[in-house]
C-alpha cells in the first residue's frame, strides 16, 4: 500500500484543524449565546407589583409587558403582543414595557409602540419571563402572569384576550396570582 503524500498529509491536517476550530467556535457560541429553554412551571404573585406613581390611580387599562431580550421564549410573544396593540389600543388600554434589569438591547421594531417603563415597585419579585401585567381602570391589579401556557404564545392558546375583553366591558378581574407551565426565562439579573 503507496504511502501518502507529505501534501495529502497536510492537507488532512488542515481539515482536521479546521472542524476543530469550527467545532470549537460552535461550542463557544451555544454557551454564549443560547439559552436551554423547556416547560417549566412558574408561580406569579402580584401581591406586591405596583405602577410607577404617574401611572398609578384610575386611568385607562394598562397593560405592562416584561421583556428579556435574550429570553428565548420571545419568539412569539412579540408577535402576539404586536397584535394585542393592534386590537386593543382603540379600546382604551395602554401598553408598557418594563426591561429585565441589566439588558441594554433595544426593543424590536414589533415593540415600538410600547411605552418604556423604569423597573416597577415589585417586579424584582418576577419569577420569569415573558410575563404581563395588567390593570384596570380603577387602578387596580387585575391580571399578572404569562400570556399563555405551554411553549408557544399566540391569540389562540392566550389569557390576555379574555382578560382585556372583559376589563374593556367594565367587568372585574381579579386573576393577580397564577401558577402556569410555559416556556420562561429568569428574571433575576444575575440569571444570564
Amino acid at each position: 500500500m503507496p504511502r501518502p503524500s507529505r501534501k495529502t498529509l497536510l492537507t488532512g491536517l488542515i481539515a482536521l484543524l479546521c472542524c476543530g476550530a469550527l467545532l470549537a467556535a460552535y461550542q463557544w457560541f451555544q454557551a454564549r449565546y443560547l439559552r436551554p429553554f423547556d416547560e417549566r412551571a412558574a408561580l406569579f404573585s402580584g401581591a406586591e407589583l405596583r405602577l410607577p406613581d404617574e401611572l398609578a390611580g384610575p386611568g385607562p387599562i394598562r397593560l405592562v409587558h416584561f421583556w428579556d431580550p435574550a429570553c428565548p421564549c420571545n419568539v412569539g410573544n412579540q408577535q402576539h403582543l404586536a397584535e394585542l396593540f393592534e386590537q386593543f389600543a382603540h379600546k382604551g388600554v395602554t401598553f408598557h414595557v418594563v426591561r429585565k434589569p441589566g439588558s441594554t438591547a433595544p426593543l424590536p421594531a414589533s415593540l415600538g409602540s410600547l411605552e418604556p417603563l423604569p423597573q416597577l415597585p415589585g417586579s424584582d419579585q418576577l419569577p420569569a419571563s415573558p410575563a404581563v401585567a395588567i390593570w384596570d381602570r380603577q387602578g387596580q391589579l387585575a391580571y399578572f402572569g404569562p400570556y399563555s401556557e405551554g411553549l408557544t404564545c399566540n391569540s389562540s392558546n392566550s389569557f390576555i384576550e379574555p382578560i382585556l375583553e372583559a376589563l374593556a366591558a367594565g367587568r372585574t378581574v381579579n386573576a393577580s396570582n397564577t401558577l402556569a407551565l410555559g416556556c420562561f426565562c429568569d428574571w433575576q439579573a444575575g440569571d444570564d
